[in-house]
């Protein structure tokens, strides 16, 4: 599957241990980093692309989290901390 380098971007942060938190009343979205930043990268036509793809998903009413299916598309990259 095929995917833009501002979904791999956002990919790679959700694989590292990030989340995603949506509000569905004023349609704010947030990406986190497993340290707790935010992700500027991550829009809402990018959300919906991710979760139309299934690459995303919430659970239990939770933040949404990258799936089985998404961890099988994101490549590997080097963390350049």
């Amino acid at each position: 599957m095929n995917i833009s380098k501002r979904e791999q971007r956002v990919l790679h942060a959700l694989a590292q241990g990030g989340l995603i938190m949506f509000d569905r009343f004023t349609t704010e979205l947030y990406c986190f980093t497993r340290d707790g930043y935010v992700l500027a990268d991550c829009d809402l036509p990018l959300f919906r692309r991710l979760k139309r793809r299934r690459l995303i998903a919430s659970r239990n009413s939770g933040p949404y989290r990258i799936t089985a299916l998404g961890l099988t598309v994101v490549r590997a990259q080097l963390d350049n901390r």
